[in-house]
């Protein structure tokens, strides 16, 4: 008898303990059906913007010349080429451009056909027999010079005409530390952008809590050119005088965007 009533008391907690989990369940699955065709809520967060700049006159100058020769013989044209390259370069460093400035950007060696022509019978016009032949071995080779003396940029192009250089072309500036001024130009963006953060978060009542995303658009533009004019070089009758050089004044800019998490 004592037996059969601890074996129905054990079966009545057991079934109580059912029930209270069943029911609890049961609780949670109501609350959840608010939920059901809905999304949680998303972070609140802000955007703000800032620009820093950095304005300077350039310290670098860079140009590129090539050298062109032609002829029938290979090798005859390479050791031409090699010869007014060589001596192009041993004026540069004459004048001040270290060995490290001056790079060969450029070296081609390529055949050069002409096509035969030949006199109507009537002998008024030239016409094309289809049958080519070998003109000459062409070899150019190109040079990138960087000059870090902006006074002497004008005598350099001028001297390097008369050592038989040719094709002169792409006189650009820039600056020797550019990543410096890029950082101190994006150091000023951040702190712009940081304070107006501060100014937005006090105006919405908010706290800053955390960066979620940053993004740097650096920026660089040329501002107002001025005139640079190189001296005047050449001793007695032969008074060359090199061209004036217009330096500008650049400017480095930088626009951060970043976005804060509040609450």
């Amino acid at each position: 008898m004592f037996e059969d009533n601890k074996i129905k008391k054990s079966i009545v907690i057991t079934l109580a303990l059912l029930s209270l989990f069943l029911l609890a369940k049961f609780v949670a699955e109501v609350k959840g059906f608010r939920f059901i065709g809905s999304y949680p809520s998303g972070q609140s967060v802000i955007s703000v913007s800032g620009k820093g700049e950095v304005v300077g006159i350039p310290d670098v100058a860079t140009f590129s010349f090539g050298v062109t020769e032609e002829s029938l013989i290979v090798s005859e044209v390479q050791n031409e080429a090699a010869k007014n390259i060589n001596a192009i370069v041993a004026y540069l460093k004459a004048n001040g451009v270290a060995e490290k400035d001056i790079t060969t950007s450029g070296y081609n060696i390529y055949p050069r056909y002409e096509t035969d022509t030949k006199v109507m019978t009537s002998g008024m016009y030239p016409y094309p027999t289809g049958k080519q032949r070998l003109a000459a071995y062409v070899v150019t080779e190109s040079i990138t010079v960087k000059v870090r003396k902006l006074a002497d940029a004008g005598k350099l192009l001028a001297g390097i005409g008369e050592q038989g250089a040719t094709d002169i072309s792409g006189l650009s500036f820039d600056f020797d530390k550019r990543d410096e001024l890029a950082k101190e130009a994006r150091d000023k963006a951040i702190t712009e952008a940081r304070r107006e953060a501060d100014k937005l978060a006090k105006s919405l009542g908010v706290d800053l809590v955390r960066i979620i995303s940053y993004n740097d658009n650096g920026n660089y533009y040329p501002m107002y050119a001025k005139t640079m004019m190189a001296e005047a070089y050449g001793r007695g009758g032969d008074a060359t005088v090199a061209p004036a050089i217009p330096v500008g004044e650049d400017k480095i800019i930088s626009n951060v965007t970043i976005t804060y998490e509040v609450k």
